[in-house]
């Protein structure tokens, strides 16, 4: 059986590894103040040539966007996303059990809009209401869309015309940067969101989410944040050391790229063979629509998510490559669709 279900099937690549093997007797600083963590919050300022940024290395997605959505809201504040986004359908009410409440839009593609916010904004009018204040998105998006730069400018403007905060989920960011699509860098991000993190869990890290917080105004006293919410690690070092690895050289983009290139021999081999798909996704997510006989013969050997009902004959289902997706593995479950 072989797995195209997510992208943390893997434990973590090698060098990571390595790197906590070898300092695993030494000793450092605990709660993030570890010579290892400030050294990987230094390469990733550097990489986004900005030394104004606060970066906190925390443990998970979940964890990361009910900290920072809680964290950034008054009590009477609500956040918008996208129905399919991951604050609205696969945390628990995480975000809403801090007491924000989130507003969702219907979108085709995962993203939003200005006129999707707009329409949210426009039905919220008083104070008998919850006050729109953060707008939510995700890049790769969970239907794995991508935004491209204008789209994220254009959302940009718009939040700041309408003083709302434009926060980022970058569980799969290395993705989504490394799409043959794409037309962002790292660099540009912190220019157009407020916050955002770079997901490691999902490209070759054990674990690890590192938030950036671009707007002065949202750094105040987030260590306390992740103290009272249990996300500060004594040993924040298993962190530390793995983003050092990852942005010491191009090991987290190559990763990326890897992940990235076997989700398009998938997504090419499957074109050829004329089968459709449920979204455009340019990304290391592809979503075929497949006759529900042949996705029951494919579980006997794959393991896979059934994504969406789309007839009475077809299913979507959806294949997730990662940093480690075998290519023999890639070509095997092509071979038996083809069959």
């Amino acid at each position: 059986m072989y797995s195209f279900k997510n992208d943390y099937s893997e434990g973590a690549h090698p060098k990571i590894l390595n790197a906590l093997l070898e300092s695993n007797l030494e000793q450092e600083e605990g709660y993030g103040e570890d010579r290892y963590s400030l050294k990987a919050i230094e390469l990733i300022k550097n990489r986004m040539d900005r030394n104004d940024v606060d970066i906190h290395l925390l443990s998970g997605g979940t964890q990361t966007n009910l900290l920072a959505i809680s964290a950034f809201l008054r009590p009477h504040e609500a956040a918008i996303a996208a129905s399919t986004g991951h604050i609205h359908t696969h945390e628990t009410g995480a975000v809403e059990a801090t007491g924000h409440k989130i507003l969702t839009v219907n979108t085709e593609d995962g993203k939003l809009t200005p006129a999707h916010v707009k329409t949210v904004l426009d039905a919220h009018t008083d104070e008998h209401m919850v006050k729109p204040k953060l707008v939510y998105i995700s890049n790769s998006t969970e239907i794995g869309s991508i935004y491209y730069k204008n789209e994220l400018q254009q959302l940009s403007d718009f939040c700041q015309e309408n003083k709302l905060i434009l926060f980022m989920d970058g569980a799969r960011l290395g993705s989504a940067l490394c799409s043959s699509e794409n037309d962002l860098q790292l660099r540009d991000v912190p220019q157009l969101v407020d916050a955002f993190y770079i997901g490691g869990t999902k490209n070759g890290a054990l674990l690890g989410e590192a938030l950036v917080i671009c707007r002065d105004s949202l750094k105040e006293d987030f260590r306390y944040h992740m103290k009272q919410k249990g996300a500060m690690l004594a040993k924040g070092r298993i962190l530390g050391i793995q983003y050092l690895e990852l942005f010491r050289d191009n090991l987290f983009f190559d990763l990326a790229a890897h992940a990235n290139k076997m989700a398009e021999v998938l997504r090419d081999e499957l074109s050829r063979e004329n089968i459709q798909f449920l979204t455009q996704s340019p990304s290391n997510q592809i979503f075929p629509i497949l006759p529900n006989g042949l996705i029951t013969k494919l579980q006997d050997k794959y393991a896979f998510h059934i994504w969406e009902k789309v007839d009475t004959e077809r299913s979507a289902i959806r294949l997730v490559t990662s940093w480690a997706t075998k290519e023999e593995a890639v070509k095997a479950l092509i071979e038996d669709i083809k069959k």
